[in-house]
This record gives structure tokens, C-alpha cells and sequence, in this order.
């Protein structure tokens, strides 16, 4: 830590960083900042930096909570929006402490960590990959696209595809490595994806591509947005996540086995199992906003059953196709998760599900067989089996659980206490 540390000071230095953004995440995944300037650096490494923690809370926000942000030295990266040659601009994400310098229970980061450690207690190590999609929009004010070309259309009909291109060659200066990038199926809408990292560096990457995307967006007098279903003709926005476990003493992926149908090794199988057995618990970590169940809808290309399989694109987990001397390359992919969603919050729900599938040797159920766990039909009923569950108590712990629960509760409230506009239509010319 000390070298990370002295490494990153010397680099503020050489790359004329005035100011370091210090990057927090709220229990609702929504990116939170505060910046020190570069005198303060070694400082904020060593000692970390007070600021009012309630800021986590979200929306359930109620008194000041004094807490210590302390940078992690592996998160530092020149914002390339920003001034690079005099008076650059840096970030670098925090964890969050007590007074007393304890670990924060509330602090989503902290979450996944605590839950990593218990996949590293095992000797495995998770990785992931995310496949993310958004919109590119005219404005923030509507839904208006820019274009519309469908899946992998290139120019003229792709018109936003130099924005698409800004945004990966943005990642990359941010050191997040892009795999591909094309068009998707919706209008105005792309999808980006990452190269399989540790738990840890993907939700750090996820956030950072969220903010990049609307940096870009904003250069070119656009608007990028991430809600799940902002166009009801059209498909809803995903984010599909690869998974796997790598054996950390033999580098291994113990999801590989040639000898089994789709070379999924029988813990793969059951960390499968866990993933479906516990879904409906986890939905409101993955799925967290009202609209976010706009877009289970059937012809969406969105799950719509509790199953799995090797290409259905109805199924909610999709183990894909790896040549036999590809074993690095076997995963598994969850398809419900949304890119609004809080990314620490949702690979410690899912981690913990596949964990719980392993530890409990759940049967895998039989390819393309129903549930009978159906899919949550809205927050509501996502919010009432998550608060419900044992294992995402045990996953999230009591501040997280509350705090999100406060949240969410929040904004039904709000929803249904609003009136909508297909109502106003629909019925005030009738009653």
C-alpha cells in the first residue's frame, strides 16, 4: 500500500493534478463526489478525509453522519474531460470508515468487498463481465432519439456511432478495457462491453462507465441515460453479466468440465442453481427501479422465465457455448439485471446466491424446464421477497437492507401516489 501510495503521489505531481474527485457510491448505486486539491493528497491516503457520511443514504437521508473516505491508490486516473496539461483533474474511489476507523456496514463498496472475502475464504476468486446498454438521446427532457438504426447497423442509420466510439476511446485513457461495441436493437440505443475482471474492478468500472457515457454525451449536446425502459415500442436496456470462479491455487475456472453437457462442472451447476433457486430474492438489488419491470415484457428479448439455457433468449441465465481447449472462457450469464442498478450491491447478490447454490449443492434443474418461481411482476413484489429473504440479510447486513428498503419505499410511494398520463388519457374523457 505504501508504494501504491507514493507511486500515486509522485504521479499528481508529474501529470499537474490540482484537484482529486473523490468518488462515493449511495445505497442506490447513484455516484457521489467531493474533490481535495493535490496538497491534501497524502494526506487523504494516509488519513482519509471527513465528510457527511448520511450523503450514502440515498434519498432516506436524515441527520448528518460524520464518516473518513479514504482513497484506494489503485483507483487513480486522470478524467480525461477535463483540464490534462495544466491544473488536471483526478478521481479515485473510496472506502468508507467509522470515527474509530471500522469498516462502514453501509458502505456498498465495503459490501462487495465482505462478500468477495467470503468467495476468498473458499480459495476462489469471481470474475465478471459486463454487457451494458444504453441510450443516447437527444435531450434529458423526453425520450427523443437520435437515430434509428437496430442491432449492429452501421452508418447512415447509426448516426451516434462516432458518440459510441468517443466513449470506448474514453474508457480506455480511464483504463477500463473495452471487448466490443456496436448498435443495439432499440433505437438510439449501443451496448459497450468489458473485459472480465475481478468483482471489485467491474463495479468500479460500471460506475465509471456511467459517468463517461454522460460526459460524452454532454461534449456533444446529447443526453446518455441508462433507465431500463424509456421507450415503450422499443427494448428495454440490459445489462447482462458474465460470471465464473477461478480456483486461486491452481488458476483454474472451476466452472470448466469437457466431460459435462455444455462443459459446465457440476459446482457450476450449482452455483446455476443458486443463481435461479434465489432470484426472486435478489431482483430488487438488480432490477431496483419501477420502471426497471417495464421491460420484462414477452418480444423485448428480455427474460421472461426462471430457467436457463444455451441460446434462449426468454431464459434468465444463459450458459454460452466454449471450445474444449477454451477453459478460461466458460462463465455463465445472468440476463435481468438492468445498468441502473447499485453494481456493488448486485455481484454481492448474485456472488452470495451461487455461493449458497455450492455450499447447499443445490440440483441444477433441467434445461428449459418452468419454475414455479415467477419472475417479480413489479418493485413491489421484488421489494416484499428481498426484505424476506435470509440470505440477502446475511449478504447486506442490517444498515444496507434498512437503507435500501427506506429508499425503495419512497419511491412507490411516490409512483403511486402520481397520476400518469395513460390514465389522464384513458379515462378522463370517459368518467
Amino acid at each position: 500500500m505504501e508504494q501504491n501510495r507514493d507511486y500515486v503521489i509522485k504521479l499528481a505531481h508529474e501529470r499537474k493534478v490540482k484537484f482529486i474527485r473523490l468518488w462515493v457510491t449511495d445505497v442506490l448505486g447513484l455516484l457521489k463526489s467531493f474533490a481535495i486539491t493535490a496538497d491534501e493528497l497524502e494526506d487523504a491516503l494516509i488519513e482519509g478525509v471527513r465528510f457527511d457520511g448520511s450523503v450514502l443514504n440515498s434519498n432516506a437521508r436524515t441527520d448528518e453522519q460524520e464518516l473518513i473516505a479514504i482513497p484506494d491508490p489503485s483507483t487513480f486516473q486522470i478524467l480525461p474531460w477535463r483540464p490534462t496539461k495544466e491544473d488536471s483533474v483526478a478521481r479515485m474511489f473510496c472506502d468508507i470508515y467509522t470515527n474509530d476507523m471500522k469498516p462502514f456496514e453501509g458502505d456498498s463498496r465495503y459490501i462487495l468487498r465482505k462478500n468477495i472475502q467470503k468467495a476468498a475464504d473458499r480459495g476462489l476468486t469471481f470474475y465478471t463481465g459486463p454487457e451494458i446498454e444504453f441510450f443516447f438521446f437527444s435531450n434529458y427532457n423526453s425520450p427523443a432519439v437520435i437515430d434509428r438504426g437496430g442491432y449492429f447497423d452501421l452508418t447512415p442509420l447509426d448516426s451516434a456511432s462516432d458518440y459510441r466510439r468517443e466513449t470506448v476511446l474514453t474508457l480506455e485513457e480511464m483504463g477500463v478495457d473495452v471487448i466490443t461495441s456496436h448498435h443495439e436493437a432499440a433505437h438510439s440505443q449501443h451496448e459497450i462491453d468489458l473485459r472480465h475482471e475481478d468483482a471489485l474492478t467491474t463495479a468500479d468500472n460500471i460506475m465509471t462507465f456511467r459517468i463517461v457515457a454522460k460526459e460524452v454525451a454532454q461534449k456533444n449536446n446529447i443526453y446518455a441515460s441508462f433507465m431500463p425502459k424509456p421507450l415503450a415500442e422499443q427494448n428495454g436496456s440490459g445489462m447482462h453479466i458474465h460470471m465464473s470462479l477461478f480456483d486461486n491455487n491452481k488458476d483454474e475456472n472451476i466452472f470448466f468440465d469437457p466431460s459435462r453437457p455444455h462443459m459446465l462442472s457440476e459446482t457450476g451447476g450449482h452455483f446455476l442453481a443458486g443463481l435461479l433457486r434465489h432470484a426472486p430474492e435478489y431482483f430488487a438489488i438488480t432490477n431496483q427501479w419501477v420502471n426497471s419491470y417495464k421491460r420484462f415484457n414477452r418480444g423485448f428479448e428480455a427474460p421472461m422465465s426462471i430457467t436457463w439455457s444455451g441460446k434462449d433468449n426468454d431464459a434468465l441465465i444463459r450458459v454460452p457455448y466454449v471450445r474444449s481447449d477454451k477453459e478460461h472462457s466458460m462463465r455463465i450469464e445472468i440476463r435481468n439485471p438492468d445498468p441502473a442498478c447499485n453494481p456493488y450491491l448486485a455481484l454481492s447478490a448474485l456472488l452470495a446466491a451461487g455461493l449458497a447454490g455450492i455450499d447447499n449443492k443445490y440440483p441444477l434443474p433441467e434445461q428449459g424446464k418452468p419454475s414455479d418461481l415467477p419472475i417479480p411482476s413489479d418493485l413491489g413484489q421484488a421489494l416484499r421477497l428481498f426484505s424476506e429473504s435470509a440470505l440477502m440479510h446475511d449478504t447486506f447486513g442490517t444498515a444496507v437492507m434498512n437503507n435500501f428498503i427506506a429508499n425503495k419505499q419512497i419511491e412507490l410511494d411516490r409512483f403511486h401516489s402520481h397520476v400518469t398520463d395513460f390514465e389522464i388519457s384513458e379515462y378522463l374523457p370517459i368518467l
